[in-house]
């Protein structure tokens, strides 16, 4: 139990420690019990001191084994550096930490980059961002405002309680829909304090430190999936720190075609013998797949037995193809190329609806979009945690006469999509806010349809509303083509709008509402892609 400045103690287990042996150490600080399998320390622990490291796991703040208040996102700065103040004080420690981990454990790694504390070498952070907590700071998507991420939500509602962690299904359809959580509260006899600011709307900074990128810099080695919910916040951290001075020449990337809980796209959608979370021999070879990079980087910049240019700096895999490396992110090779949104009149209904053309139409063009309260656009997955588990095909919604459907040719050579993905799209509504939902997919010759990336934005009036997708590395295959999706409402990933100005949590009567979008030269509404030239593979 190690006491921070306060007094609150923290559950804290210590591996391959030899007291009077220093050495590194590589810390993880957890809110999912830093003893359970699905965390499984145990295993990850084996990895590291097989390889001369210390490791240290924590339960953090509130959490499982750890006393003091349980509010996420609070408190992790000082935690943070309090614990690593602890390690270096062992006779076992000699006096370096890496950190390393996956989602709040990856914030928890920023958390000590902002305490600046000089123990701190290293961290590899996985499938996160500085800014992922949700509802709350909501992450940063670079387009403007979002629509609230309601599996967000339910994660604080279930996770942030108390020490413990509740599972229970929420009845979405409910109406208002925060009242649906608050039945499971009852049962429970207890609430989510995170949970009542993100209803209540009231925000909360996560750092009483410099912001991350304000810090003193430390070598970070960002391992982003392609298809993780929270990959387009991930990959502006790279991109913005990778820009600035003093933490540049410290990045380093590595870019999987995986989804935040490590499921790979060439195994999409899992089978038994691959799924990690239910088969333990699965399970073992992720493992080496996720802490091999981490030893790699923290030999480098935690122990010295190898030089940072012995590390490529940035490593990614091309969906479909697999793994190359480069200097630099977004590959200089790369290209832009935009596609416009054209012949609308035909992008409700069956696909392949509109065209995604090289060259806007001469003429104003438009095209409608419902958005119905009562009958809500399904999410492309109905966990998007678990994206790639089932990577289901999104055919049925594209065909939907409440969403719009624009599709490019088939071609006989691969295209290959390596770097930011963003649509420009003209719109208009009848309510006075509304939210905007776009997915790229890739239309196989089948007809199934298969979602790359995706984005949204809320919008308070007519006008260019610019949705970022993130960043990708996926070949389209000869034979298959691009389709663009977009859409009033993702449900059950976020919170329906209520269609006017009443709180969406507390309406009970959402209103439809009709949304208009333009095309054209004068408007050229248009997906904007980053590309490879053409290998000739």
């Amino acid at each position: 139990m190690v006491r921070m400045r306060d007094g609150v103690l923290l559950a804290t287990d210590v591996y391959g420690a030899v007291r009077g042996q220093p050495a590194p150490t590589v810390l993880a600080r957890v809110p999912y019990d830093k003893n359970s399998r699905y965390v499984f320390f145990d295993k990850i622990a084996e990895r590291f001191t097989a390889c001369g490291y210390v490791v240290v796991v924590q339960d953090v703040r509130g959490k499982f084994r750890s006393g003091g208040r349980t509010l996420g996102w609070t408190g992790e700065v000082d935690d943070g550096d309090d614990t690593l103040e602890w390690i270096t004080r062992q006779s076992w420690s000699d006096g370096t930490v890496g950190m390393f981990g996956d989602s709040y454990y990856g914030f928890t790694q920023w958390s000590a980059v902002s305490s600046q504390h000089p123990a701190l070498r290293a961290i590899v952070p996985r499938v996160t961002s500085t800014s992922n907590a949700p509802g709350i700071a909501t992450y940063d998507s670079g387009s403007g405002r979002q629509p609230l991420w309601l599996e967000g939500a339910t994660y604080q509602a279930q996770v942030w309680v108390d020490n413990d962690t509740y599972e229970f299904d929420v009845d979405l359809t409910r109406r208002p829909i925060a009242a649906a959580y608050e039945e499971a509260f009852t049962a429970i006899g207890k609430r989510s304090a995170g949970f009542d600011l993100i209803v209540g709307g009231i925000p909360l900074a996560p750092y009483n430190g410099p912001h991350p990128y304000d810090a003193r810099p430390v070598p970070v080695l960002h391992c982003v999936g392609w298809f993780d919910n929270l990959g387009i916040a991930h990959m502006r951290d790279y991109t913005e720190l990778a820009a600035r001075p003093g933490w540049a020449a410290v990045q380093y990337l590595i870019a999987d075609t995986i989804d935040h809980e490590n499921y790979f796209l060439e195994d999409a959608p899992a089978t038994s013998e691959t799924d990690h979370l239910a088969d333990p021999t699965a399970l073992e070879r992720m493992l080496d797949f996720y802490t091999g990079p981490a030893i790699e980087f923290f030999d480098v910049f935690l122990k010295g037995t190898a030089q940072p240019d012995s590390l490529p700096r940035v490593r990614w895999k091309l969906g479909h193809v697999g793994w190359r490396t480069s200097a630099v992110w977004p590959l200089p090779e790369a290209v832009a190329v935009e596609l416009y949104l054209a012949e609308p009149a035909t992008a409700n209904g069956a696909t392949p609806g509109g065209k995604l053309a090289p060259r806007p139409a001469d003429a104003l063009e438009t095209a409608e979009w419902r958005y119905d309260p009562d009958d809500l656009v399904p999410s492309a997955a109905a966990d998007t945690f678990l994206q790639l588990r089932d990577h289901v095909d999104e055919r049925r919604t594209l065909d939907r006469d409440d969403v719009l459907v624009f599709t490019g040719p088939a071609s006989d050579r691969p295209l290959d999509l390596a770097g930011p993905v963003r649509a420009v799209l003209h719109a208009e509504s009848t309510a006075p806010t509304f939210d905007v939902f776009v997915r790229l997919l890739d239309l196989a010759p089948d007809g199934t349809a298969r979602l790359i990336v995706r984005g949204c934005a809320q919008a308070d009036g007519p006008g260019a509303v610019e949705i970022a997708l993130g960043h990708t590395g996926y070949r389209v295959r000869p034979g298959h083509r691009l389709a663009l999706m977009i859409a009033g409402s993702d449900f059950p990933n976020h919170l329906p709008n209520s269609g006017s100005t009443e709180s969406p949590w507390l309406t009970t009567t959402p209103k439809t509402s009709l949304q208009k979008l333009y095309t054209g030269s004068v408007h050229p509404s248009r997906l904007c892609l980053t590309v490879l030239p053409e290998s000739g593979e």
